[in-house]
């Protein structure tokens, strides 16, 4: 009997620890990609992000060849509102049919924030497109940060972090982590490729989409803590 009591003494205080953990590797990372957005726009207002870009860019388009414009081209698309708000619709269905209502309001949340942040800080530096490669018409809004790269990264890393602990198997996260990774590089390698943006616009894109997915899962470990201390008072 002491011996159960003791185990499961041990279970509650790791659970503890790898709470506190997490809410310390929220924090962190939200404060870091913060602190890296805030300098990569400062850079870029300066005009101090010119050679970097133009040194990526160059780099990346020499490797052209037609197939990989046209995988390219697939991801960018995948990228785009025309799939990722029925892709993100559709996630939020499925989470009201499941009655997973923690989950849909998680995902909502990071969806919804994920498009404000986007129509705010393009606003906000109203930075100029670059001139397209293969003949592609420029699009019609700022360039920084890339909405593509920012959304992507809210919709797969968000999807991730709420389906991977439902997952049995460590393979099986590794495996959704991976993927969801492999997408988000890939949709913002797109844009550079096509050259419908900068490099530092990708990076800030990323950047704020780690500071608004980490900042939701640091609000919702906190949350939790204090439902469980609330359930635990007497």
């Amino acid at each position: 009997m002491k011996r159960a009591v003791h185990r499961q003494s041990a279970a509650a205080e790791r659970h503890i620890r790898s709470e506190r953990i997490l809410l310390v590797l929220g924090f962190l990372s939200a404060l870091g990609a913060l602190l890296f957005f805030a300098w990569i726009a400062g850079e870029m207002l300066q005009g101090d992000t010119a050679q970097f870009d133009s040194a990526v860019t160059s780099a990346i388009h020499a490797r052209a060849t037609a197939q990989l414009t046209t995988i390219m081209k697939g991801l960018t698309m995948l990228g785009s509102s025309v799939v990722m708000a029925p892709l993100a619709i559709l996630t939020l269905a499925l989470c009201y049919i499941r009655r997973d209502f923690h989950a849909l309001k998680t995902l909502a949340a990071t969806f919804v924030g994920a498009l404000l942040l986007e129509l705010l800080l393009k606003r906000a530096f109203h930075r100029a497109r670059p001139v397209p490669f293969f003949d592609l018409p420029t699009p019609a809004s700022f360039s920084f940060p890339s909405g593509h790269a920012l959304f992507s990264f809210c919709f797969f890393a968000g999807l991730a972090a709420v389906v991977s602990p439902r997952l049995a198997r460590h393979e099986a996260k590794l495996a959704l982590w991976v993927i969801a990774v492999v997408l988000i590089l890939g949709v913002g390698l797109s844009r550079v490729y096509l050259g419908v943006h900068y490099p530092s616009d990708v990076l800030a894109g990323y950047a704020a989409g780690v500071v608004w997915v980490a900042t939701l899962k640091f609000v919702n470990e906190l949350h939790h803590r204090n439902v469980e201390r609330e359930w635990s008072s007497p």
